[in-house]
């Protein structure tokens, strides 16, 4: 029973264990697919992440060299900056230096100016008339003719009759239409019968008393021609000269004078 019970059930066990072991084995087939597909999925998630890091790895790399090249740019706009700096403060020291030495030159071009306005303002006050007082006559003359005047006078003074003449007759020649012209021929008179020309004298003398016959110094004017005849022994002449002074001038003291060397002429 038990030999028959047990062949009896082996084909079913034999099928069982058959059925377990084709099971068992689709069971790792199975297995074996989902770990390689695993596998799979794994290598290409690692592809893709290793894929991206190289790409992500490319763009910094990328990145930073654009970072490198603009900060290169920028060092090289920072350099051509300060050459600007450099070249525009080169440039303002230059102006400096120029606006100084402009000033300097201004300054120096206003005082050249200053003293040429001083030198002829000057001038102009020679070349203006002024109005003057000579010898009890008041006339408007030049300030030059003013000067050349006093100059001569001034020398007459000093007893250089020589150099009188010749301010005077220079004189003469330069102002001919002068209020100081009748004066002038009467100290060149005076100079001239000083230094014993009395020719010149009388002839100046008398140029004098033609010109201006009212002259305050008409009377010694022409006492002094009479003064000159006597040198040059024209009594005649110098009796007729000293009688117009006391009949011309009574009251002057050259006919005071006149009085006096008509007594000692009879």
């Amino acid at each position: 029973m038990i030999h028959f019970f047990r062949l009896k059930w082996l084909p079913a066990c034999l099928i069982a264990v058959s059925a377990f072991t084709s099971l068992s084995a689709q069971a790792a087939l199975f297995s074996d697919d989902e770990a390689r597909t695993a596998i799979l999925e794994l290598r290409q998630r690692q592809e893709t992440q290793r894929q991206t890091h190289d790409a992500a790895e490319r763009r910094l790399m990328e990145e930073n060299n654009q970072l490198r090249r603009s900060l290169l740019d920028l060092q090289n706009q920072i350099e051509g900056l300060r050459a600007e700096l450099a070249r525009m403060r080169g440039q303002d020291e230059q102006f400096t230096r120029e606006l100084g030495q402009s000033a300097r030159e201004l300054s120096e071009v206003q005082r050249r100016l200053n003293t040429q306005m001083q030198a002829f303002d000057e001038r102009l006050r020679v070349l203006e008339p002024q109005k003057v007082n000579v010898e009890g006559r008041e006339f408007v003359a030049a300030a030059v003719e003013k000067k050349e005047f006093d100059a001569g006078l001034a020398i007459f003074r000093t007893g250089d009759f020589a150099g009188a003449q010749v301010a005077f007759v220079d004189f003469a020649k330069r102002h001919p239409q002068s209020g100081y012209y009748p004066s002038a021929l009467f100290w060149l008179g005076n100079a001239q019968y000083a230094t014993r020309d009395y020719k010149e004298a009388i002839a100046n003398f008398r140029a004098m008393l033609t010109q201006m016959p009212d002259h305050p110094r008409a009377a010694e004017a022409m006492l002094s021609i009479a003064n000159c005849q006597i040198e040059l022994k024209d009594m005649r002449a110098a009796r007729r000269s000293l009688e117009d002074v006391v009949r011309l001038h009574p009251k002057s003291e050259a006919a005071q004078a006149a009085r006096e060397r008509l007594l000692k002429l009879r």
